[in-house]
């Protein structure tokens, strides 16, 4: 990555202008047409291979089906999953019926189709499953993070959806809807905000982990966001390894890459087990995923990761850890730099920053720009990383929504 040679800022200037949300009647959260029609349609990897996919929606009204019909592009024979419906509530909300439903079993590198839904209402999508995992088997990610749901967060969207180098599986770096921000966390905008990214979670993977934004909890009502709404509309881990209301780590495997991701809050001893058992011949690329920064060179935030880092950043070394993708601040490159030394095996951290949530651009950065920082700015959109056998290519680093 040339430009881990830099050591500069960019000077780009975002337009704050679009960083409202959008409204609830905005085009972008249509509710589907029928009665009880499902909602909120997305999928995430369902097993280490990728031969499994988690299917997730909500029916507003009513159980419904909890089914899904799926079958491969060039078959007519029709298989059915059986999946599990849940609610919840929180303050004066109610939420609608969560389906969550596993398909195991798939072929390697083939389009699928899956209908959710019953009669009238029935609603069909595709995925295409990853090839086989292997040490030469190249790879394209999408990359957001913060996204919310504003006219800038829809601009992100939309520029990932358009980007002809395609994503074909999408890493979440977390904070999702930006819920939060409003009175009792209204927990509408958890709906908003499913019906919002279904145009292209329904059709590729959405790996997630969680930011600050889904761990706020009220202690006026006792109720944590993150325990309620995240954990039952969108399965953050692919499947449950270890999983708790304030913290949680789970990892993938993924063609050649292997991936950790998850909340900042430390699981020593589950990561002293985890990192060992990484298969390097098979998966070459190790990548860490998290939200909160081991280093960034932006006032707000800064440091806050400093104690995860002093514990964790020997371990990254040692297990030669190639990539870490974190969020919550906008754009930044770091050299691959480790205490107290510079050491050639000390990971790459790339910060992806802002999807175009409300909060809008944190400009305010350390000044001079630490030797540690190879590149800077102070901009919203999403990333695209390309994984080969020999090389990782990000294209442009960072896919800037400019005005």
């Amino acid at each position: 990555m040339d430009v881990c040679r830099g050591g500069r800022t960019s000077t780009y200037v975002r337009n704050d202008d679009l960083a409202n949300d959008m409204a609830f009647d905005s085009d972008v959260f249509r509710v589907p047409p029928g009665y009880n029609a499902p909602q909120q349609v997305h999928i995430t990897q369902g097993d280490h291979e990728g031969r499994g996919v988690i299917v997730s929606w909500v029916t507003p009204d009513e159980p419904g089906s909890n089914t899904v019909l799926y079958w491969a592009e060039d078959s007519e024979l029709k298989n059915l999953a059986v999946g599990y419906v849940l609610k919840y509530k929180y303050f004066n909300y109610t939420s609608g019926y969560i389906h969550h439903c596993t398909i195991k079993g798939l072929e390697f590198e083939t389009k699928y189709f899956y209908e959710v839904g019953l009669a009238n209402t029935t609603r069909r999508f595709w995925f295409i499953t990853p090839p086989k995992p292997g040490p030469d088997v190249p790879y394209t990610f999408g990359l957001i993070g913060d996204l919310g749901q504003t006219h800038d967060s829809n601009r992100t969207l939309a520029h990932y959806e358009l980007n002809p180098k395609k994503g074909q599986t999408l890493l979440f770096v977390g904070d999702l809807s930006y819920a939060d921000a409003y009175p009792f966390h209204d927990n509408r905008r958890w709906d908003t905000w499913g019906r919002f990214i279904e145009r292209s979670a329904a059709y590729q993977p959405w790996i997630w982990t969680a930011g600050n934004h889904e761990i706020d909890f009220l202690p006026e009502i006792i109720l944590s966001a993150f325990t309620n709404q995240l954990l039952s509309c969108f399965r953050v881990n692919p499947y449950h390894l270890s999983v708790t209301s304030t913290g949680f780590m789970s990892r993938i495997k993924l063609q050649i890459v292997h991936l950790h991701f998850g909340k900042y809050t430390p699981q020593y001893k589950w990561l002293e087990k985890e990192l060992p058992k990484v298969n390097r011949t098979e998966t070459p690329w190790l990548i860490v995923l998290m939200h909160c920064p081991m280093y960034h060179s932006y006032e707000h935030h800064y440091m806050e990761g400093e104690t995860m880092r002093v514990i964790y950043e020997e371990w990254f070394v040692k297990y030669k850890v190639d990539v870490e993708r974190v969020s919550n601040i906008a754009y930044n490159i770091v050299n691959g730099l480790c205490t107290p030394i510079k050491d050639q095996s000390a990971p790459v951290y790339i910060t992806i920053g802002d999807g175009g949530n409300l909060e809008g651009l944190l400009t305010s950065m350390i000044e001079p720009q630490p030797s540690y920082s190879a590149y800077r700015e102070a901009s919203f959109g999403h990333g695209i990383l390309d994984i080969c056998f020999l090389h990782l290519a990000s294209q442009s680093g960072w896919v800037c929504c400019s005005s």
